[in-house]
This record gives C-alpha cells, sequence and structure tokens, in this order.
C-alpha cells in the first residue's frame, strides 16, 4: 500500500446511476469497514463510505452479484479469505515510483550507507526492510542505490527484505517488469541495473539477488527477528488510525538496530511511546537513539515462516 485512501470526487455517471439499483445500507458499509479494520487495520471512516462505494461496485459486477448485501456474505463466509484481500486491492491505491521522495535515498547515500558498507565489507550482517512495498520500485530503488555504491554487494552478507499483504501486487513486484515511462524516474547512473524488455524494462540480476519479496500483514505477527539497519515504511500507515500507527512506529523501534534509520511516508510522524526511541535526521526520516530503551516487549514470531520463500529465512540470521 503506498498512496492515501483520499476522499473521492463526483461519482461518475456509471456509479451515479448504480446507486438506486444496489443501495449500500448503513450496515454493509460498517461489516466492511470492521473486517478492513479487523484484518489489514485499515481504518474506514463514514467520510470514505462514497469511495467505498465507487470502488466496491467494481468488485460487484467482476463477481456477478447483484447487491451489497450479497457481498457482505461473501466476504464473511467460509471462501470470503481471497475476497478480503481484493477487497483491499480495490480500497487501496498502489501509485509510487522509482525513487521517489528522492530525500531519502540522498540520506542513504550520503550518510547512511557508507558506514553499513564498510561494515558489510569487514563481513558485517547488513539488512534493509521495504516494508508496504506496493510494485516494486522501492526495493529496486534501495538496490540500485546499494549497488551504486556497492557493485559487489551480491558477494556480502548485505540484503533488502521486501513485503506487502496484498498478493497481486506483489507478484507484479517479484516479476520487475516495468513500461517504458517509468525509466525516467531513474537516474542515468542507475540504468545499468535494468535490462531492455518487451514494452520496457526488467530488473537486472544484481538488483534482484539482493531482494527477497514476502507476504506480510503489519498489523500481525512477523516472523522476522531483525535487526535491520534501514527501514522504509512510506505511505502505509496513513490508512491506519492513530492506535495502530504508534504501534506500528515502536515495533519498527524494536527491530531497528541501534542507530538504524527509519524512513515514513510525507505526511507521516512518528507519535506516541515511540518518539522517545528515534530522533529526527531529515524529512520524514528518524534514527534509533543508541540507547533508548524499547517502547514495548519484542515483536512475536509466532507467525509461520512456511508464509514467505524460503529464503526469508537468511533474515533470521
Amino acid at each position: 500500500m503506498t498512496a492515501a485512501l483520499s476522499s473521492v470526487g463526483p461519482p461518475d455517471r456509471e456509479t451515479s446511476a448504480a446507486r438506486d439499483r444496489i443501495p449500500f445500507s448503513d450496515a454493509d458499509f460498517q461489516t466492511i469497514a470492521d473486517l478492513a479494520m479487523r484484518d489489514f487495520g485499515l481504518h474506514l471512516t463514514t467520510a470514505k463510505r462514497d469511495l467505498v462505494y465507487s470502488r466496491l461496485l467494481k468488485r460487484l459486477r467482476n463477481l456477478g452479484l447483484e447487491t451489497f448485501r450479497d457481498y457482505c456474505a461473501l466476504l464473511t463466509g467460509p471462501q470470503g479469505e481471497a475476497e478480503r484481500t481484493a477487497m483491499l486491492s480495490a480500497l487501496t491505491t498502489n501509485v509510487t515510483h522509482f525513487f521517489r521522495e528522492d530525500h531519502h535515498f540522498k540520506l542513504l547515500r550520503e550518510v547512511a550507507l557508507p558506514p553499513l558498507i564498510k561494515s558489510a565489507r569487514e563481513g558485517g550482517r547488513i539488512r534493509t526492510w521495504s516494508a508496504g512495498c506496493s510494485a516494486g520500485q522501492e526495493p529496486y530503488s534501495l538496490a540500485f542505490t546499494v549497488l551504486g555504491l556497492c557493485p559487489e554487494a551480491g558477494k556480502l552478507n548485505l540484503r533488502i527484505l521486501a513485503t506487502d499483504v496484498d498478493s497481486e501486487i506483489l507478484a507484479k513486484a517479484e516479476a520487475g517488469n516495468y513500461p517504458e515511462e517509468e525509466r525516467k524516474a531513474i537516474p542515468e547512473a542507475m540504468r545499468r541495473f535494468i535490462e531492455p524488455a518487451q514494452n520496457g524494462f526488467t530488473i537486472g540480476g544484481a538488483a534482484r539477488d539482493l531482494i527477497t519479496f514476502g507476504k506480510l500483514n503489519l498489523i500481525e505477527n512477523w516472523p522476522i527477528a531483525g535487526p535491520f539497519q534501514v527501514i522504509f515504511c512510506r505511505n502505509v500507515a496513513i490508512y491506519f488510525d492513530k492506535p495502530t500507527q504508534s504501534r506500528l512506529w515502536a515495533r519498527f523501534g524494536e527491530l531497528l538496530a541501534p542507530e538504524g534509520h527509519l524512513c515514513i511516508g510525507h505526511s507521516e510522524r512518528v507519535a506516541g511511546p515511540a518518539e522517545l526511541m528515534f530522533r529526527t535526521v531529515g524529512v520524514t526520516a528518524y534514527q534509533r537513539l543508541a540507547g533508548a530503551k524499547t517502547a514495548s516487549s519484542p515483536p512475536s514470531a509466532a507467525t509461520a515462516l512456511s508464509n514467505f520463500p524460503n529464503r526469508l529465512e537468511g533474515h533470521e540470521k
């Protein structure tokens, strides 16, 4: 998830015409809002009701359903898990591009990565996490940045974990194929890490080899031990309510190594108990305080690693 669930504009003609035929009751909206919060931490206020109707009306058509009552029955039924994930994908907007919010990548190049690469060259273990990686532009931008400073990164103990809750968008990320128009966002010096492909380009092997992709729901248990030296989680927490955001920041703090960096979205701010764990080091960039006490118990690793590719086990070491 990489963009806010923003207020929808005036309904299109097709949506307006459907309102009388396909009503959307308070009970329908509340069922959907409750499921979105329970399963994904997605906070749907009544101000989002028109947007929810517009986005999910397309799901009803695709499924051949005639009412939102039928759709809610599907969501809450024994076969509802897959459709709840499809609902999440419909309600969230995967808008991103390579090197989005470039100030974070400048921080990496000039401040965070040089000492980490030095440590890796001396045998150290370095881990970076792109949490909410969407279609993959963020973790691949991280890989390009690492390779720009350290061409031999693939031979070192230096890896990037990329996770998302949306299986469909995660598959696109792992495929690593992009239309030609996305090339312009990649700096000229970094384009040596991509290769021509039909109707666009694909990510080269050097960058792919640094990244492990896996499905992960940020509001559930994390089968990840850490520590991470860098965590990117940008434009994800804006979907959550304030208590969920506060817990998320604290959990990231638990997994960050002392003096590790956390980069978040342009409209997000670390708040709650985690404020005592970080100092600001740039625009929406934070550094874990070396002597800070943890804000809560360590995140549980109870979730089975079977949900992830086997290669993810390397992040446990």
